[in-house]
């Protein structure tokens, strides 16, 4: 009853800071963090007051349900559901991202192949709008509309205060095993038949991602939840966890540790900080390796450009950040890769196969006319994060854009929570413009809250 006296509470400041905004002027939230790596221009007015809204509400293990407060990060979502032995059904890799944030902006994770993305498994949510009001929206009803076209709408049709969301069983521990490939098309192959059966050599695959160092050296982690006792590894100390897919053919991590195997060294970007270095990993705080401490070194670098002053001191060319997450149809995936490693070269590559939910029953699949996936429809997510020089004679962008061109001549899509390129007509097309204007006019017939093209695109 507190937590929900107390959400009342959050609830009606939140109201009182959308009153505080003059009229006509642009509502956004007031959020000193992001896991966006986009620019955007600072905002001139007070925000949307959310502070309140980073709890969970409940936990319904009978129900295998959680409410939710928009705010809450993956990282509170999980201390209290694993408690039951529950956890959320796609659990993203890095700790800070918040459930609003993946709902809104998309997120993936290693058992996407089953359960799709976070948004398939929300039943319902709260929804604050542009025009100021709160409306519950639902698969079905009088909100219906709201509720397909939230996902991958960046907060430009309103942001979520509460999300009831679907969850799974866990057991203590994740058994993997660490399945090198030699050959793109036979581990493409691989995926399609795990995906189908969720078997792999005789034993049962409960989540499977995977890396790509190079096209001849590419590996699949599939992993298989267990209560069997027995010895776990532990990557927040010395160890570093991609770079025991190539020592180890079988591994075993705490149901916890698995989750945020990613989040200690950011995949491997941590390494741009010196935090994989023996000696400075020594001396720097375990508290402190974690994502949302390299993204505000990010941010500084973006803002004061040590690093590229020093490149230029030291004669070397400007670098252009690609930083990208990409669904490529499962069918075009080793065709996509191999154009990769010749173009843009930057390794290790993360693999996350992922497929959209199965209607239960005699139901449809759901449509999500922001993000289109295809029903029935096997994908591959592909995530490089990085930068590459700058050619002669190129432009900053140039090959961000050849990456977009690459994806859409692939069918497949890409997250928006970095650098997009694309004139609007196109955007409109690939991320379903003509019912994202339906939609907002309903929710925000003002047009207070920044459009998503000019948030996706513009960086407003």
């Amino acid at each position: 009853m507190h937590a929900l006296r107390d959400h009342d509470v959050a609830v009606a400041q939140l109201r009182r800071s959308y009153a505080a905004v003059p009229p006509g002027r642009p509502v956004r939230l007031a959020k000193r963090t992001s896991n966006l790596f986009r620019p955007r221009d600072a905002p001139r007015t007070a925000g949307l007051d959310v502070s309140g809204l980073g709890g969970v509400l409940a936990v319904d293990p009978a129900a295998r349900t959680a409410d939710v407060q928009g705010m809450c990060t993956y990282e509170r979502l999980v201390e209290a559901t694993l408690p039951h032995g529950l956890m959320p059904l796609v659990v993203p890799q890095l700790r800070t991202i918040t459930l609003g944030g993946a709902v809104t902006g998309l997120g993936i994770e290693s058992t996407s192949f089953r359960n799709g993305l976070p948004h398939e498994s929300v039943t319902e949510m709260d929804v604050f709008t542009g025009a100021g009001e709160l409306v519950t929206a639902r698969p079905e009803g009088e909100h219906a509309d709201l509720f397909a076209a939230f996902p991958n709408s960046l907060g430009s049709l309103g942001y979520a205060t509460r999300l009831r969301i679907e969850l799974q069983p866990v057991r203590r521990h994740v058994a993997l095993r660490n399945v090198r490939f030699t050959d793109l098309t036979a581990l493409t192959e691989a995926i399609a038949e795990i995906t189908a059966g969720r078997v792999w050599a005789g034993e049962t695959v409960d989540a499977m991602d995977g890396v790509m160092f190079s096209p001849g050296e590419a590996y699949l982690v599939l992993a298989r939840f267990t209560d069997e006792p027995g010895r776990v590894s532990d990557y927040t100390g010395q160890g570093i966890y991609y770079r025991s897919l190539r020592r180890l053919p079988h591994d075993t991590l705490t149901v916890h540790d698995y989750l945020w195997r990613w989040d200690t060294d950011w995949f491997w970007c941590s390494a741009a900080f010196g935090a994989q270095h023996p000696l400075v990993r020594r001396l720097w705080p375990a508290r402190w390796r974690r994502s949302d401490v390299y993204h505000r070194i990010v941010r500084l670098e973006h803002r004061h450009q040590v690093a590229a002053r020093i490149d230029r001191w030291r004669g070397q060319p400007a670098r252009e950040r690609v930083v990208q997450d990409v669904e490529i149809p499962l069918d075009r995936t080793a065709e996509f890769l191999h154009w990769f490693a010749r173009r843009v070269g930057m390794a290790p590559v993360w693999l996350c196969p992922l497929r959209l939910r199965e209607p239960t029953g005699s139901g449809s699949a759901r449509s999500w006319p922001l993000y289109p996936l295809r029903p029935g429809q096997d994908y591959v997510n592909i995530g490089f994060w990085g930068s590459v020089p700058i050619a002669e004679g190129a432009a900053d962008g140039d090959v961000n854009r050849e990456i977009e061109r690459a994806v859409s001549g692939a069918g497949g899509h890409k997250s928006l929570y970095s650098d997009a390129y694309y004139d609007r007509d196109s955007f409109d097309r690939l991320y379903g413009g003509e019912t994202w204007r339906a939609v907002r006019d309903r929710y925000d017939p003002e047009h207070r809250l920044t459009g998503l093209y000019e948030k996706a695109v513009a960086r407003a």
